[in-house]
């Protein structure tokens, strides 16, 4: 790999706190493009908006899809910007790149039944799993946690009478989250049934207790306790736990903006995506409230007072 490549990623991980999973994608993302420009005669660091322009027809021409194609072009356009801050280059050629166009999708979540469902099959398991479940169920659905953020507790995290749970988020990042009293409960309850030689360190522990849960192992779970409760497996996983966290949320009258702090998002734009929920509960308000909106009888408006 390129000397500067390598140093981005290292910048990455020491200045940022990137995930193992975020570095893989970004190197990947790079050697591919490097590859590329390569193939053009010129070298990752120093290509020309042109090979860069070229790159984005490639990708199209390749069939990708335009949220691959976007992210790899925020790859370059950070890996650019590192090699203008530390004077690599003294110009950026992906600042005038247009961004792939992205359909505009709308978050997958659970109705309110649907997560009650969940937690009533996550308690009917046999003893040892179901209070790891109940636990994990009860702690993503009332704060939003990431799965990462989740299998990373530690196992005092939710111990004591504390109302407020401290999270480390991407890049390191902290914020403060409050927490259900069956959220709590169901953590005591699990820690209380843990073997006190070795003393876990994580919360939700692997086979030998030593090691945080797997994220593959979580979801395998997730998906059983899913088809216990008779919803389909390929609708729930842990992110979908998150997105119905936050569309409850606004669906009871919480606003963009503490729902941002609670889900840990750096930009207010990521929050919007659940605008939907919020068009949603105003339209009823306006059906509920307005003058207009009342009718005594099919197609005849109430007077206004």
């Amino acid at each position: 790999m390129d000397r500067h490549a390598e140093a981005f990623l290292e910048m990455l991980t020491a200045e940022r706190g990137a995930a193992r999973n975020t570095i893989a994608a970004y190197s990947a993302d790079l050697d591919d493009f490097a590859g590329f420009a390569a193939s053009r005669g010129q070298k990752i660091a120093h290509a020309d908006e042109t090979t860069l322009h070229a790159y984005l027809a490639h990708l199209h021409d390749l069939g990708l899809s335009a949220r691959t194609a976007a992210r790899r072009l925020s790859a370059l356009r950070q890996f650019h910007r590192f090699l203008l801050r530390e004077r690599i280059r003294d110009n950026d050629p992906t600042l005038l790149l247009d961004s792939p166009r992205l359909p505009q999708g709308l978050p997958k979540y659970l109705s309110e039944a649907e997560v009650d469902a969940l937690l009533a099959a996550a308690a009917a398991q046999k003893p040892a799993r179901a209070r790891v479940m109940v636990a994990a169920l009860e702690i993503l659905y009332a704060t939003g946690l990431r799965v990462s953020e989740l299998l990373s507790l530690s196992r005092g995290a939710l111990s004591g009478d504390a109302i407020l749970l401290f999270v480390k988020g991407k890049g390191g990042k902290e914020r403060i989250v409050p927490l259900s009293d069956a959220a709590r409960d169901a953590a005591r309850v699990l820690v209380g049934a843990m073997k006190p030689k070795p003393a876990p360190k994580f919360l939700f522990t692997a086979k030998d207790g030593r090691r945080a849960m797997p994220r593959q192992v979580f979801g395998v779970m997730l998906k059983q306790v899913a088809l216990a409760a008779g919803i389909s497996p390929a609708r729930v996983s842990p992110h979908v736990l998150r997105h119905s966290f936050a569309s409850h949320m606004l669906a009871r009258g919480a606003d963009l903006r503490s729902l941002q702090t609670l889900l840990g998002h750096a930009d207010i734009a990521t929050t919007q995506i659940y605008t939907h929920v919020l068009a949603e509960r105003l339209q009823k308000l306006v059906d509920l409230h307005h003058p207009l909106a009342k009718e005594a009888a099919p197609g005849v408006r109430v007077p206004r007072p």
